[in-house]
């Protein structure tokens, strides 16, 4: 093992940044590329090396993150607002497209690499008494992080599910599930409900619980949960109206995209925000009547939010937070953008974004992972397209040949390519000026091409 190489008697581990994450990468289960074989249905390592840390978790305060779709955004929106109000904001995020560090910030900004490297070397002998995974690891630097900074509030986003996920082990101010949808059924269960049990794990017994979406199939699983632990409850989606008169018009030009521009009305009509988005993809409406709910009870909570605040924060949270491909324009000539959404829910907006760009014609990349079953997406995404399947370059990542054996079953036709960055590369060469360029299919095709 790399870890006993390196280590001397009772000495500290003495490894640069890079080392350092070869070690955590390799050492450890990983879920992003192991899958299901890093799930660890349990919450004994994480309290367990938590609790040789001295319970940073207790430390901070907190608002809790889970959902199918839309945590991310939602998760860096919040964050972006009380970062503009004042407070000293920690996030916690996951996956990283790039770097390791973005998964834990500080008021957007990312964690030292020196900080990364003194957690491992000061506790690697924690590591391998207690052997957590990956992510539970991650998750106990995120926490030690936090409460040596004295961070004022921390936004905390699930990795997976909720219930058992490595992160439920804090008692939030707020707990809030964006939305259900289907992902990770071999893990989380083969139905909306027991997905929804999953992620209903994370309210907490008196803690008041923000729902995005109401969903008629999942809605009485939250309910049920939130009257099980006396819990406020409120979803979102019935508390406020957007105008239909919003529009997002993005244009194949060398101009900057516009805003999403929103009037956005609480049903008591007692409230109303006029708000400019620099996250322009129209599922985030949804994801933006979250955060207003959320900031609400934050209020009621004693922390001072401003209405300028949120319209200052959600105008710049991509510069605030460092948030990256939420349906990002990486070129303009062909135009090129790319979107995280992964699942048939988050292609449903997917194609729906697709379908408000005017253009001749659309050049899709798409990769994907070798763990899901990607019938449900494939049968979703447009056929007349031109498709450039690829592998994203992870173990995880499924063969390019055998995503376009299943595609072509739902009459996508397209090449094969030896990697996305060569994908693209042939997509933008192969398209004309007034065509678009689409990236997407899985995070893991995302982080090679922001």
């Amino acid at each position: 093992m790399l870890l006993s190489k390196l280590q001397t008697g009772n000495c500290k581990l003495k490894m640069d940044y890079n080392a350092t994450i070869q070690y955590l990468y390799t050492q450890l289960p990983m879920f992003t590329r192991d899958g299901a074989s890093a799930f660890k249905k349990d919450l004994t390592n994480t309290i367990e090396l938590c609790k040789r840390l001295d319970d940073p978790q207790n430390h901070f305060k907190s608002v809790h993150i889970a959902g199918t779709n839309g945590k991310g955004s939602t998760s860096h929106m919040l964050a972006a607002v009380l970062q503009i109000a004042g407070y000293k904001t920690g996030l916690y995020t996951s996956p990283h497209l790039k770097d390791f560090r973005e998964r834990i910030r500080v008021n957007g900004q990312m964690i030292s690499e020196q900080t990364v490297i003194d957690f491992v070397a000061a506790h690697h002998t924690d590591f391998d008494e207690v052997a957590p995974s990956f992510f539970e690891m991650t998750v106990a630097l995120a926490f030690d992080v936090f409460a040596k900074e004295k961070v004022d509030i921390a936004i905390v986003e699930v990795g997976l599910g909720g219930r058992l996920d490595s992160t439920n082990i804090i008692t939030p101010l707020l707990s809030v599930i964006t939305n259900i949808g289907w992902d990770h059924m071999n893990m989380l269960g083969d139905t909306l409900q027991l997905i929804a049990g999953e992620k209903a794990g994370i309210i907490k017994p008196g803690i008041p619980v923000i729902v995005g979406e109401l969903q008629p199939e999942t809605a009485q699983v939250f309910i049920d949960k939130a009257k099980q632990e006396g819990s406020p409850i409120e979803f979102a989606s019935e508390s406020w109206n957007i105008e239909e008169n919003s529009k997002v018009k993005i244009q194949n030009s060398e101009t900057q995209i516009e805003y999403t521009n929103l009037d956005i009305t609480h049903h008591s009509q007692l409230t109303t925000y006029y708000l400019q988005l620099d996250l322009t993809g129209t599922y985030q409406r949804k994801n933006v009547k979250t955060v207003l709910s959320a900031v609400d009870e934050l209020r009621l909570q004693g922390f001072i939010i401003t209405d300028a605040h949120i319209a200052t924060a959600l105008k710049q949270v991509k510069t605030l937070t460092g948030l990256h491909g939420r349906w990002e324009v990486l070129n303009t000539q062909p135009l090129t953008i790319c979107d995280t959404g992964h699942n048939p829910d988050g292609i449903q907006e997917v194609v729906k974004n697709i379908a408000a760009v005017d253009y001749q014609q659309l050049h899709f990349v798409i990769g994907m992972v070798n763990d899901k079953d990607i019938t449900k997406v494939l049968a979703m995404l447009p056929t007349n397209a031109i498709y450039y399947f690829c592998k994203p370059d992870i173990p995880r990542g499924l063969d390019a040949e055998s995503i376009k054996q299943q595609a072509e079953s739902f009459g996508l036709h397209g090449q094969t390519y030896p990697s996305v960055k060569i994908a693209l590369q042939s997509a933008q060469s192969n398209a004309g000026n007034n065509d678009l360029v689409f990236v997407g299919g899985s995070t893991f095709v995302v982080a090679e091409v922001v």
